[in-house]
C-alpha cells in the first residue's frame, strides 16, 4: 500500500511536470530529461515494490514453516512429558510396597539395636553381681570360714548326688528357648524375609513371655508379617491388641499408622482416615506423624477433622 502511494505520487509529480512544460515555455531538451528521470524513478519504485512483495512472501514460508517445526517439537514434547508421568506413577505405585518393607526391616532392626543393648546392661549388671560375689567369698576365705561338704542326703545306693554339676531335668518336651533367643531369632528372620518362621517365633514368645518388656514388640511385629503378605485383615487385627493390650508400648504409633495403611488397603478409605488423623493427634513431631500427614495430603483430606 505505501509504494502504491508512492507511485501514485511520483505519477502525479510526473503528470504536473509534464502539464508544467505544456503551460510555460521551456525548452523541448529539458522537458523530455524529467519524463525520462521520472520513468526512471517509476521503474525504480516498481522494482522495490515488486522486491519487498518477494521478500515478504518468503518470510511468510520460512515463518510457517517455523511454525510447523515449532508445532512438531510441542506434539513430541507432550508425547515424552506424557511418557514420563507414567513413568513417575509406575514408580510411585511400586515404592509404596518397597517403602513399606523397607519400613518394617528398619523397624526390626532398630529393635535389634535396643534389645542388644538391654540385654548388654543385664549381662553388666552380672558381671557387676559376680565380683561382689568373689568378693564376699575372698572376705569369707580370708575370715577363717571353711565351706561345708557334709552331706545331706544320699542317693539310693548310698552315693551322694552331684553338687551343682547335674542339669535340672526338664520335661518331656523340653523347656522353651529363653526370652532373648526367641526375640533374636524373630528379629532375624523377620529382616531376612522370612516370616512364617519369624511369625512362629513370635508367638513362642507371646506364649511364653507375655509379660516381658519386648511383648508388645513382638505383638507389633505379627501385625508387621501379616502386612508383608498382605494378609492385611490379619494385620489390622494384631495391630488392634498392640493398641489395646500394651497402652504404654511404644510400638504404639507405629501401631496405628500401619493399621491406617492396612484399612486403604482394604478400601475403608473412611476408616482409614480416622486413624491417620490419630496419629497425627496422638503422636506429635515423631515420624509416623510426618508419614500420616503426607497419606492425608495425597488422599486430598485435611490432616485434622473440620
Amino acid at each position: 500500500m505505501r509504494f502504491r502511494n508512492i507511485l501514485a505520487f511520483g505519477v502525479a509529480l510526473a503528470v504536473g511536470a509534464l502539464c508544467g512544460s505544456l503551460a510555460g515555455p521551456r525548452p523541448a531538451l529539458a522537458v523530455a530529461r524529467e519524463i525520462i528521470e521520472l520513468q526512471r524513478d517509476v521503474t525504480t519504485l516498481l522494482q522495490g515494490q515488486k522486491d519487498l512483495s518477494t521478500q515478504l512472501t518468503q518470510d511468510h514460508t520460512v515463518m510457517r514453516t517455523l511454525l510447523e517445526q515449532s508445532n512438531d517439537t510441542v506434539g513430541r514434547l507432550n508425547g515424552t512429558m506424557n511418557g514420563l508421568q507414567k513413568s513417575v506413577q509406575d514408580v510411585q505405585a511400586n515404592s509404596g510396597a518397597r517403602l513399606d518393607t523397607m519400613s518394617t526391616q528398619v523397624q526390626g532392626l532398630s529393635d535389634n539395636l535396643e534389645e542388644i543393648k538391654s540385654r548388654l546392661g543385664r549381662l553388666n549388671q552380672q558381671l557387676v553381681d559376680l565380683q561382689n560375689n568373689v568378693q564376699s567369698l575372698d572376705a569369707k576365705i580370708s575370715g577363717g570360714a571353711v565351706p561345708s561338704t557334709t552331706p545331706t542326703s544320699t542317693g539310693p545306693t548310698g552315693s551322694l548326688p552331684s553338687n551343682g554339676g547335674g542339669s535340672v531335668p526338664s520335661s518331656a518336651g523340653g523347656p522353651p528357648p529363653s526370652a532373648d533367643t526367641l526375640y533374636s531369632n524373630g528379629l532375624r528372620d523377620i529382616t531376612s524375609g522370612k516370616y512364617d518362621l519369624a511369625r512362629s517365633e513370635f508367638e513362642d514368645y507371646l506364649k511364653y513371655y507375655a509379660d516381658t518388656d519386648l511383648a508388645s514388640n513382638a505383638q507389633f511385629y505379627l501385625g508387621e508379617i501379616a502386612y508383608s503378605q498382605r494378609q492385611f485383615q490379619q494385620s489390622v487385627s494384631e495391630y488392634d491388641k498392640v493398641l489395646t493390650n500394651y497402652p504404654k508400648s511404644f510400638k504404639l504409633a507405629p501401631a496405628r499408622l500401619k493399621k491406617g495403611m492396612a484399612l486403604l488397603e482394604m478400601g475403608q478409605k473412611n476408616q482409614a482416615i480416622k486413624e491417620l488423623r490419630e496419629v497425627v493427634k496422638r503422636y506429635p513431631g515423631t515420624e509416623e506423624e510426618r508419614r500420616a500427614r503426607a497419606k492425608l495430603k495425597e488422599l486430598g483430606v485435611a490432616a485434622t477433622a473440620a
